[in-house]
């Protein structure tokens, strides 16, 4: 009986892909019957064996972490006050003992930037002050930056440096500094999910299905990429103005001289005049010539388009914004390059050369939908130009719709924009009462001028 009980408990184990530290029949058993009682989320009644495994044999099964997270969360959730606190210290304190024995199976930064989440979402109970945190999500990004990605945590601790620089307990330049790093982080990790979301999409466009796996990842970049979305929006929400030209100028002129030769600081300062539009100060000068002298780059030709631009000097700014993308190697960085230099040229109102900017931003990074957006409001904003009667202005809505909606087909993050673009438009469009009137219906129009398209009119 002993024997048969060992050997239903050895195959609960290899379904669970669980190896065995130490060969511990007390530990075995107990594991076995805490993780039935997790599985059926009775979670009061596996605390106790979960507790005598973890104490007797820590280094048995990574189970005694995953499932001793999920018991510990549900003793946080049903305690009220000050009762939740010595579950919420044990919680930190078992995420750091899987560290300690399964650190194969545990991202470092991933679990200690997973700690300091909780110790915030708690502070008031556990009295943790805002440089005690800022401290802690430091030490978890120094720690391992690559596995610090969680969105949530990511806009906390930027979050509490901006807390602590309005208390005065930070200085400007390292709140930028700090900026430049996350925003770098994010962009990252848009950039590395977005290339994977890629692969799938092309699957998806070459008419192969996908699997039920490539499926579930496709949800799950689809997920990750709205919630780092929604983060830079809270980013650069929560620096708000605290980097004004008013700042940043006088900050770069004291720190120039020392940092002249530092093609990371150039970069940066020269990234964030831009940014917030100081490039009319001789400072934006300095720092772009700098930068391109020391470390000629993608990033320093498109600061010099820059300067050309605020010269009057399109020929040759364009011609420094084909440096810079001929210099940069990487899809991602190349895409969004090429959508900027669209926005200036949209901006300048030279549509015809912004869109084939932007067609060339989609190529190298489909899953950015916002290009489509700009081309369907630049075929919004020339509709009485490019159209030669009331109708077939018009009509001109109906290809700014089509191209609204491309928005949404591939970028997550826009599904909603694209939509409300796309019936915004339509509303201007030719009703159906205007069809049956032109009699026109399913017949194609070719729109004119820059656009030099053709839709076809809806059939009633």
């Amino acid at each position: 009986m002993k024997t048969k009980i060992t050997l239903v408990l050895a195959l609960v184990f290899i379904g669970l892909n669980m190896g065995f530290a130490q060969q511990d029949e007390e530990c075995m058993t107990k594991l076995s019957i805490f993780h039935e009682y997790v599985k059926a989320k009775n979670y009061e009644a596996a605390y106790q064996p979960w507790m005598d495994v973890r104490k007797k044999c820590p280094k048995f099964n990574n189970a005694i972490y995953i499932d001793g997270q999920k018991i510990l969360e549900d003793k946080i959730a049903n305690a009220n006050g000050a009762d939740k606190v010595p579950f919420i210290n044990d919680l930190v304190k078992l995420w750091s003992e899987r560290v300690e024995n399964f650190p194969d199976k545990t991202p470092a930064g991933e679990y200690a930037a997973q700690s300091c989440q909780l110790m915030y979402d708690n502070k008031a109970l556990l009295n943790k002050t805002d440089e005690e945190l800022y401290e802690c999500f430091n030490a978890a990004y120094t720690l391992d930056k690559d596995t610090f990605t969680n969105p949530q945590s990511l806009y906390t601790y930027f979050s509490l440096m901006v807390d602590m620089f309005d208390a005065g307990k930070k200085p400007a330049e390292e709140l930028f500094d700090k900026y430049d790093d996350i925003v770098e982080k994010v962009e990252n990790e848009v950039k590395n999910y977005s290339e994977s979301l890629n692969e799938l999409n092309e699957k998806i466009e070459a008419g192969t299905e996908l699997t039920s796996k490539e499926t579930q990842y496709k949800a799950y970049y689809e997920s990750y990429l709205t919630n780092y979305d929604l983060i830079a929006s809270g980013i650069d929400e929560k620096m708000g103005t605290r980097a004004n030209c008013d700042i940043l100028i006088p900050l770069y002129k004291k720190n120039f001289d020392a940092n002249k030769d530092n093609a990371v600081w150039l970069q940066r300062a020269a990234g964030k005049m831009s940014e917030k539009d100081c490039t009319d100060d001789p400072m934006f000068f300095k720092l772009v010539n700098a930068y391109h002298a020391l470390s000629p780059s993608a990033n320093s030709a498109y600061y010099l388009g820059i300067l050309k631009d605020k010269e009057g000097k399109t020929n040759e700014a364009i011609s420094f914004y084909e440096e810079a993308i001929s210099l940069e190697t990487d899809s991602f960085k190349k895409s969004n390059l090429y959508s900027r230099i669209a926005s200036k040229l949209k901006s300048r109102g030279n549509y015809g050369k912004a869109r084939s900017y932007y067609q060339q931003a989609l190529k190298f990074n489909p899953s950015n939908g916002r290009p489509y957006l700009a081309i369907a409001s630049m075929y919004a904003a020339s509709a009485n130009d490019c159209g030669d009667t009331n109708f077939n202005k018009r009509a001109v809505y109906w290809l700014a719709a089509d191209e609204a909606r491309k928005a949404g087909k591939f970028d997550p993050t826009l599904r909603n924009a694209s939509e409300q673009n796309a019936q915004n438009y339509l509303a201007k469009a030719p009703s159906k009462a205007d069809i049956f009137t032109a009699g026109n219906g399913g017949q194609t129009i070719k729109i004119g001028c820059w656009i030099g398209a053709s839709v076809t009119v809806p059939k009633i």
